[in-house]
């Protein structure tokens, strides 16, 4: 067998028959980009907005292992309930979790989470029993996200 046949596809070799590979195998991050003020606002603010997702989250998983002094207990509850309490304790940790890294799928699963709270709160109140004042301020975080969004992305243009 010739020293060509076991050479890998696309490297070259040396006059001393040392395999030359062709191009570099290493893994390189990009460089940084340069992080703009309405970026690091953006950050800041997914971050804060993790925090209380992560409260949220919480309060689900309290409700559901019956931690809260007065609450009925969880097993209790019409099957409706716990499931929608259950799918928001999960998403509200998963989503928090994509906000503090800042990462693109934690800002989907985020929005997926409180437009699940919304449509539960419009359509069947009697699932979440959730205030109209939180509703309201749901909405508010939603827009303001959006807003720091469109600004972070027009200041990178």
């Amino acid at each position: 067998m010739s020293v060509k046949a076991l050479s890998k596809i696309g490297s070259t070799r040396d006059s001393y028959a040392r395999t030359i590979s062709a191009g570099n195998d290493r893994i390189e991050r990009a460089a940084p980009k340069d992080q703009t003020h309405w970026d690091v606002v953006l950050v800041w603010f997914m971050r804060a907005v993790a925090l209380l997702w992560i409260a949220k989250g919480i309060a689900s998983w309290a409700q559901i292992l019956n931690v809260l002094p007065g609450d009925p207990p969880f097993e209790n509850e019409p099957l409706g309930r716990q499931a929608a309490a259950i799918y928001f304790a999960v998403m509200d940790f998963t989503a928090a979790v994509g906000l503090w890294l800042t990462s693109a799928w934690g800002g989907v699963v985020w929005l997926i989470a409180v437009t699940s709270s919304i449509t539960f709160a419009l359509i069947a109140p009697e699932l979440l029993g959730l205030r109209v004042s939180l509703l309201i301020v749901e909405v508010g975080i939603v827009i303001a996200y959006f807003i720091l969004s469109w600004l972070a992305a027009r200041e990178t243009k």
